[in-house]
């Protein structure tokens, strides 16, 4: 099994958008305006923002994750958030995903990332063993709430 991480660029835009589309579908993801360009090109290249890194198996690419920055006290420094982290389906449950994870946590922590966060469907329960086999703990004191600006 030949798996790389990838940074994706502009060049990658047209790899990356279908994965996008997709993963929006597979979770019910609404709205055209959030897998636009507009919305992956700010974590393209090496974005003080994050990084959207392709998948690739044997030189071909077959997902991507996308991870975002932010700055946070609890944690004492750079928090990182995996925004979308998608692998077709046909890859999946091969181990993939958690040789995927524990790159990028590395690739986070050469950067200053101090924590790593995410966020799963609580009805997703093969992603949720993914992550848990890969070091990640529900945070059950705390609810996700978010709200439009």
């Amino acid at each position: 099994m030949d798996i790389h991480l990838r940074m994706a660029t502009e060049s990658d835009l047209d790899i990356v958008e279908p994965y996008v589309r997709a993963y929006h579908e597979f979770e019910g993801i609404c709205g055209d305006e959030t897998y636009s360009p507009s919305s992956i090109r700010p974590l393209l290249g090496d974005s003080e923002l994050g990084r959207l890194w392709i998948i690739d198996w044997d030189s071909q690419p077959i997902g991507y994750i996308a991870v975002c920055f932010v700055h946070s006290i609890e944690f004492g420094g750079r928090e990182a958030t995996i925004d979308e982290f998608f692998i077709v389906r046909e890859k999946r449950g091969m181990g993939i995903g958690k040789i995927i994870l524990n790159r990028v946590k590395q690739a986070l922590a050469a950067l200053g990332v101090r924590a790593l966060s995410l966020e799963v469907a609580r009805n997703n329960e093969q992603a949720q063993r993914l992550y848990r086999s890969a070091g990640f703990a529900a945070r059950e004191r705390y609810v996700l709430m978010s709200a439009p600006c």
